[in-house]
């Protein structure tokens, strides 16, 4: 039996974060990071079922084209998808009135729908990235036992590549859903490594009044490889997505519509356009699954 200080449940029995119950998620989910971006693909579906929010946590299920589909914000960062990851997870493989985890497991396709600069010429403005491999720099996923999910060659070979100080705790690779892969993509997909931050200003390059550890770390994850995949982005949610859901047994898949490229130095005209073909694009392809 899970105690009540482990998994919190709300007076209405709801999951304490989320305020969900049982009966107020699909299993096919997208998650947006910003809560005013949950409304822009709702406003797609045929119908919507049921609405919350509690903190940046916004949440609409609903249908589309006969699919229920539940979408998502998880506001910034790792430490808030250990908490979304988890309580999702809860809401489907345990009971939430004897607080036992179920004999049946369930796994939940998670669809993550973000925007990002590109960190490759090749890759410009207005085209979407698929990510392969998320890579975590934020060290949130090191509180499991991660080695049976995660790629530790690829971690050494970054660790090796960037000359990377340990003092910071060891990156992790963690690949995506191959079922979810194949659904989504195409040929207008570039697939590559996505690294995650845990900060927006010294963990990603940016100084302002605090000098940083390694103020080379951007240009050398410029130019790693490992096989044929290179570091395609930067953003600060994929690699813990795919982490809790491989350990997790779910699907998950990180999308985003890149509005800028930072080695051309250029920028979408109409970043919205490309979020919403990319919208769109998603939607088609879960109706279809």
């Amino acid at each position: 039996m899970i105690q009540s200080s482990e998994l919190i449940l709300n007076p209405d029995g709801s999951v304490y974060h989320l305020n969900l119950k049982p009966e107020n998620i699909a299993h096919d989910i997208i998650f947006v990071g910003d809560q005013n971006r949950v409304e822009k693909i709702t406003q797609f579906f045929d119908s919507i079922e049921f609405s919350t929010q509690k903190r940046e946590f916004k949440t609409q299920t609903g249908i589309f084209k006969g699919k229920r589909i539940t979408v998502m914000s998880t506001g910034i960062g790792p430490d808030n998808i250990d908490i979304v990851i988890n309580e999702l997870d809860a809401l489907v493989n345990i009971d939430l009135e004897t607080r036992k985890p179920k004999e049946n497991l369930t796994s939940l396709n998670i669809i993550r729908i973000g925007t990002s600069g590109s960190l490759q010429a090749d890759i410009p403005v207005d085209s979407f990235v698929l990510s392969k491999f998320g890579l975590g720099l934020d060290n949130m996923l090191r509180s499991y036992l991660i080695d049976e999910v995660s790629n530790l060659e690829m971690e050494d070979a970054f660790v090796k590549h960037t000359n990377w100080d340990l003092k910071k705790g060891k990156p992790y690779v963690i690949a995506c859903s191959e079922k979810l892969e194949k659904v989504i993509e195409s040929d207008k997909m570039h697939k590559g490594i996505t690294a995650t931050a845990g900060g927006f200003y010294g963990p990603q390059g940016r100084v302002l009044r605090l000098n940083i550890q390694d103020e080379a770390l951007n240009s050398k994850m410029d130019n790693f490889k490992y096989g044929d995949n290179q570091i395609t982005n930067l953003e600060m949610e994929t690699a813990a997505i795919y982490g809790l859901s491989a350990l997790l047994g779910h699907n998950a898949l990180s999308l985003n519509a890149i509005i800028a490229n930072r080695a051309s130095g250029t920028f979408s005209e109409d970043p919205y356009k490309a979020v919403d073909e990319l919208i769109a694009y998603t939607l088609d392809k879960l109706a279809k699954q």
